[in-house]
């Protein structure tokens, strides 16, 4: 079943309100990574993508939920991995080495591939140990602690 055209214009919404316009200067070494990432985000911003937190089987590694389907951090990993980083391996394996240091709110004893990489909590965990949580910048990943939501900051409004 679709969503009523009022929920596919909110859901392209939320998209867009990932993309925020901001003029902080990017640091110079890191201003190529950055322009990738935020090219990358806005791509995904022409993409519909229904609201769909479904547990997955997915494959390992470069697994995706399908397409149009999605939450919050499918679109951050989407960005990712379109500049050729793959989170869901990446908190993965942070994850087998690192277990205990991970949010235990869904009961797990072991990482588990399918999902981790999907939820905020772990990312949020994930870009804070690799030291990328930061004052906010373009480009930046978002994660909104009141709502546990994930997005992307950009310094402009088209590639």
């Amino acid at each position: 079943m679709r969503p009523s055209i009022s929920s596919q214009i909110m859901i392209k919404t939320l998209l867009y309100i990932l993309v925020f316009n901001a003029t902080i200067s990017n640091a110079v070494g890191q201003s190529s990574f950055y322009n990738r990432l935020a090219d990358s985000t806005l791509t995904l911003t022409k993409h519909i993508v229904y609201y769909d937190p479904t547990y997955f089987k997915l494959n390992y590694p470069n697994g995706d939920v399908p397409q149009h389907k999605g939450v919050c951090t499918d679109v951050v990993i989407r960005a990712y991995r379109k500049i050729g980083i793959d989170l869901q391996k990446e908190v993965h394996e942070g994850m087998k080495l690192n277990f205990s240091k991970y949010p235990k709110n869904w009961g797990l004893f072991k990482p588990d591939k399918n999902i981790d990489h999907r939820r905020v909590p772990n990312l949020m965990t994930f870009f804070t140990r690799h030291g990328t949580k930061k004052q906010l910048q373009p480009t930046q990943r978002i994660i909104y602690r009141a709502t546990l939501y994930a997005g992307i900051l950009v310094d402009r409004l088209h590639i």
